[in-house]
């Protein structure tokens, strides 16, 4: 992406007049819809560009470089995150010449800052900023009326004051948060600010369009926010330099996310499960989808719920939750449907309705053809796992779609789970065998069997685990691990070393993730892309 200079940031082009809400602002509203139709594209603009807020230290009483080099259109100063404040001295020199517009916060410990003294205090320290020309101060919505009358008649008219209101522990009803925001907008704020905490991914339906969400939970609400009519979104310099929880960086608003992008009519898709922080698929089709000029966005959901999550929000892609998911879709796709497992749903848009696919199937089937040693394609109807045996490590959704595909292309399917049951299950589905992990141990009926290992066994931070010892896996001539992080796991080290051809979990992902993008783009996929922006991340 194409990060604009921060001199040429045209926040000059900004309504700064009368706005005494965000436009569109759904609670309340006193402008007429005309009115906020003409104020549109204004109001993008700012939401378009983001809006960058770290933690201060003593030692920087300076705008450092690296604001400016990241994009940030507005820096919010937080001074009580300062270990000491001399605030006349201080803010003229953070106020003075200052390369982007400021935002000045002081917030108290009873809403979730670090300033323990009084407020009398702390309100005289936002009057010298506002005094000083501060382009917008945060005040709490507790102390707003008498922080007003501090003000009064001495507010220059192109500082906009900011009035907030943080609930640190649930996200209340629609209702309770429209009456909130009608009483902050009848204390005269310029602009309302409404921070819950998400305790389910359903509370984002809750958030009004300028709100954030925080937690890990309401990481959604801050990506999607312009898409809603968010008037801007907060991102932290560095990890570790939140100011708020749940609140990621600068970098990646900009250029993971592409938020300066994000307009009504992108589409949102997403991974969800528990947990979900460590995939890579936001950075890989983010970035897919960019390369063709396709407009959506990719984020990551921590789900607690399914059901209820379906109930909520729009998605895409998801994990460990595989087979309860088929029972939410509307219309299943038939070899998705006789796996019993989808990894893929898509929100059909002439109905709503909820489609599910299973993409993992082909993309693990694929790698593991192709990596068998010798293979060419002689006749495109015969399988090189036709006649092989393939022993499947796990019954799970991922054990399902591959055990279907094996099966599929004439192999001879053995199941191996740590609870047999699981395993006599799938495999009388299938019409296959069953095996516990210990038999697996000693099962080695021929030379040259295939092994895909379809459990979380090894999965970080579990690295040193393997579900099948190195003693066992002389007898394999090709071993599959869908784990890929790390991205050569104990079962690959150690399978190569016994003299078998290794297929990384990667290449599956790669695959599955493939057919997803040309499921929600109908485009092709750029598979090249794809596979490099997959091996610079691991």
């Amino acid at each position: 992406m194409n990060i604009k200079p921060p001199g040429k940031v045209k926040l000059k082009s900004l309504d700064r007049g009368s706005l005494r809400q965000p436009p569109g602002y759904p609670f309340a509203s006193k402008k007429g819809r005309e009115e906020r139709e003409r104020e549109r594209d204004q109001r993008w603009l700012l939401v378009r560009h983001c809006s960058v807020f770290p933690r201060w230290r003593r030692r920087r009483r300076r705008w450092p470089e690296t604001w400016l080099r990241l994009g940030a259109d507005v820096v919010e100063l937080r001074l009580d995150c300062l270990s000491s404040l001399q605030p006349r001295s201080d803010l003229e020199r953070l106020l003075t010449n200052r390369p982007l517009p400021a935002l000045v916060t002081y917030r108290p410990k009873w809403e979730g800052g670090e300033y323990d003294g009084d407020d009398e205090t702390r309100l005289e320290v936002l009057l010298l900023a506002v005094q000083l020309g501060a382009d917008y101060v945060d005040v709490e919505f507790k102390v707003g009326e008498k922080f007003l009358n501090l003000i009064s008649g001495k507010k220059p008219e192109n500082v906009k004051l900011i009035i907030s209101s943080h609930n640190y522990e649930m996200t209340p009803s629609v209702e309770e948060l429209g009456n909130l925001s009608a009483s902050i907008q009848s204390l005269g704020a310029d602009i309302v600010k409404i921070v819950t905490t998400a305790n389910d991914i359903s509370d984002e339906k809750q958030v009004p369009i300028i709100g954030l969400v925080m937690k890990e939970r309401g990481i959604i609400s801050r990506l999607v926010c312009p898409k809603f009519g968010g008037y801007l979104t907060f991102g932290a310099l560095n990890k570790g330099k939140e100011s708020a929880p749940g609140q990621i960086t600068g970098s990646e608003l900009l250029n993971v996310y592409r938020i300066r992008e994000i307009g009504p009519d992108t589409k949102v898709f997403g991974i969800i499960g528990k947990p979900v922080g460590h995939s890579k698929s936001p950075n890989l089709h983010n970035e897919a989808f960019r390369s063709v000029g396709f407009n959506a966005v990719y984020v990551a959901y921590l789900v607690d719920d399914l059901s209820s999550f379906l109930n909520t929000i729009f998605f895409s892609r998801f994990c460990r939750v595989q087979e309860a998911a088929v029972t939410c879709c509307d219309e299943v796709d038939p070899i998705a449907k006789a796996i019993g497992a989808v990894n893929t749903i898509i929100r059909r848009p002439s109905d709503g309705k909820l489609i599910g696919y299973n993409t993992d199937y082909v993309g693990a089937i694929s790698a593991i053809e192709d990596g068998i040693a010798g293979y060419r394609v002689k006749d495109a109807a015969v399988s090189p796992l036709a006649g092989r045996l393939f022993v499947v490590i796990g019954a799970g959704g991922a054990g399902k779609a591959l055990a279907y595909g094996a099966k599929a292309k004439g192999a001879k399917v053995i199941i191996a789970n740590r609870t047999y049951e699981r395993a006599k299950e799938l495999a009388n589905l299938i019409g296959g065998h069953a095996l516990t992990l210990a038999e697996l141990e000693n099962y080695h009926p021929e030379e040259g069997m295939i092994l895909a290992n379809t459990t979380s066994i090894e999965m970080h931070p579990n690295v040193n685990d393997t579900p099948l010892s190195k003693q066992a896996l002389k007898h394999y001539a090709v071993v599959f691990d869908a784990v890929y992080t790390p991205k050569v796991t104990r079962l690959l080290r150690e399978s190569g070393e016994s003299g078998a051809n290794v297929v990384s979990g990667l290449e599956m992902f790669i695959r599955q993730a493939m057919g997803q993008f040309e499921l929600f783009t109908g485009l092709t996929a750029p598979e090249s892309l794809m596979r490099d922006i997959v091996m610079r991340s691991t």
